[in-house]
């Protein structure tokens, strides 16, 4: 342990910038500026160069890439996949429960979708939450508020909020899946204008 920290102050700016500070107290000593206390100005340099010298700078946390994120989201897909099977939805919501499904599936598919998403940590984070958060709590909610309205009937149906909470998610997944085919179609412009201008 305290090898290591002795190897990592010799690498350190300080060490390094009074280091070279005391090069130049030798140089002041064999050009006879120094004199008879060239060891306090050689000392005194090192140890100056060594105050002004930049702090460290820590090492930037190594956070996990959106690439690596939307692999973690595709296997968390998959798991909310085998809940949802278990779960039993009525046939009224399975529709759009499907449509929604089947949208994340194409976005989270490898292929140009994911690559374009992978530059995109929004929409990463958007489909994490749609999928981490936002759809089994929509579920849960609807299985357990479903218990509720067999012992207190004549309320309003839960099919009607789940319903209502898909198709919102469905929209904001639909308009990811627009935004990144903009970003395709802008994309294939420019290089069709860059062509254009490189034949003239």
């Amino acid at each position: 342990m305290a090898t290591s920290r002795a190897l990592a102050y010799l690498e350190s700016r300080k060490n390094l910038t009074g280091s070279g500070a005391g090069l130049v107290g030798l140089v002041l000593t064999f050009t006879g500026v120094a004199g008879t206390y060239w060891p306090v100005v050689v000392a005194g340099l090192y140890g100056a160069g060594a105050l002004i010298a930049p702090p460290e700078r820590p090492a930037l946390p190594d956070f996990p890439t959106p690439s690596a994120q939307l692999e973690e989201v595709r296997a968390d897909f998959r798991t909310l996949e085998t809940y949802l099977a278990e779960v039993g939805l009525p046939a009224s919501t399975e529709t759009r429960l499907t449509e929604l499904t089947d949208l994340l599936t194409a976005l989270l598919d490898p292929g140009w979708a994911a690559e374009l998403l992978a530059q995109d940590p929004e929409g990463v984070h958007v489909l994490s939450r749609t999928v981490r958060q936002d759809i089994p709590e929509a579920v849960d909610s609807f299985v357990r508020t479903r218990w509720w309205t067999r012992l207190t009937p004549g309320q309003e149906p839960p099919e009607r909020h789940l319903e209502r909470q898909l198709a919102v998610l469905s929209e904001e997944a639909e308009q990811l899946a627009a935004a990144l085919r903009d970003t395709e179609a802008r994309r294939q412009e420019t290089h069709t204008r860059y062509l254009e201008e490189r034949g003239n």
